[in-house]
């Protein structure tokens, strides 16, 4: 990606997590990213950071070449409504609000605007989210950036907008019910008489191993299962502990109720 200049309204989780994985990808230096919040206060920590920092979403967008749309759904509409007459001809715009459409964000952006809906999960921050992309009236080489920027954060993927639903059930809440196994994991540790911060490790290293053996070996997740299951073994005395408690069923039912409020 040619050096651009980034501006992102709203510095927030899902902002600041984009902003913090663009810097550690090596995709562009501090500098070049202008992060906004309403308050000087909550920026201040950004600025010592070397980012640009304003509370003027108008200013920071006038020479954005690429602007990240990271507020809050209920606060998209107005916030678009403020600065659309601030855009730089030509910038990319990337909204990551959860729910609002292509066809609502063309609708609120001046006509032909390029738009990218994406929708990352907090992992960004790390380099490990997933990131579905869906393009609207963009460049090849738009497309192209918003790509790199998120294939840089984990896996990015594009997709047709009646997927985003799936998506963002799976992906981005799923990072919070996949951290609450973990924590299930973690608690049971400390019930056996491990530390804290033992089992945290433990857990979350167990979790991660877990998750690159199938994205390394391209497998399904009970051929691996098969691997650590012997005849009578604790493993398979465990698993099926789990499983007459409905923990199959309960992660389906979490994942699925997050999609149905999505859609509903």
């Amino acid at each position: 990606m040619k050096a651009q200049q980034i501006s992102i309204i709203g510095g927030g989780n899902m902002g600041g997590a984009i902003a913090k994985g663009i810097v550690a990808s090596g995709l562009a230096d501090a500098s070049r990213i202008t992060i906004t919040r309403r308050t000087e206060s909550a920026l201040q920590t950004w600025a010592d950071k070397g980012y640009k920092t304003t509370t003027d979403n108008n200013a920071a967008v006038q020479n954005a070449d690429i602007v990240v749309l990271a507020v809050k759904p209920y606060l998209i509409m107005d916030v678009i409504a403020g600065l659309k007459s601030s855009l730089k001809p030509g910038s990319l715009c990337i909204s990551v609000a959860t729910g609002i459409s292509l066809k609502q964000l063309e609708e609120a952006l001046p006509a032909k605007t390029a738009i990218v809906r994406a929708m990352p999960n907090t992992a960004a921050e790390v380099g490990e989210s997933v990131t579905a992309l869906c393009p609207l009236n963009v460049r090849a080489d738009q497309q192209a950036d918003a790509e790199e920027i998120f294939s840089k954060m984990g896996l990015a993927i594009v997709v047709d907008e009646n997927k985003m639903p799936a998506i963002t059930a799976l992906a981005s809440c799923g990072i919070a019910h996949a951290l609450r196994f973990i924590r299930a994991m973690m608690e049971a540790g400390i019930e056996m008489g491990l530390t804290s911060k033992q089992s945290a490790e433990i857990a979350a290293q167990t979790a991660k191993g877990a998750a690159q053996l199938i994205l390394t070996n391209g497998t399904h997740p009970e051929v691996e299962v098969d691997k650590v299951c012997t005849p009578a073994g604790v493993t398979i005395t465990g698993l099926n502990a789990m499983e007459h408690a409905g923990f199959t069923s309960a992660v389906i039912k979490g994942i699925m109720g997050s999609f149905n409020k999505i859609v509903k």
